[in-house]
């Protein structure tokens, strides 16, 4: 039977890219969140709401607010 990795025994490369993407993926939805409280409705392409609850799913959805979500 395989033995599960934890953090103890992950390698020192693998817990930076771990970190890294964690604070890669905190920047993007803080970043869409500020963004998303200093826009008005009529300035957010669909309910600001939703793209709020979708900032928490995964790096894909912060990405999708910028590329699609804000109007010009």
């Amino acid at each position: 039977m395989a033995s599960r990795q934890n953090g103890k025994n992950t390698s020192g490369r693998k817990r930076l890219a771990k970190l890294a993407l964690t604070a890669a993926q905190l920047g993007l939805q803080a970043a869409a969140l500020a963004d998303l409280k200093k826009r008005t409705s009529a300035q957010v392409n669909g309910p600001k709401a939703i793209w709020v609850a979708c900032s928490f799913i995964n790096f894909a959805s912060p990405i999708l607010y910028f590329v699609c979500g804000r109007r010009k």
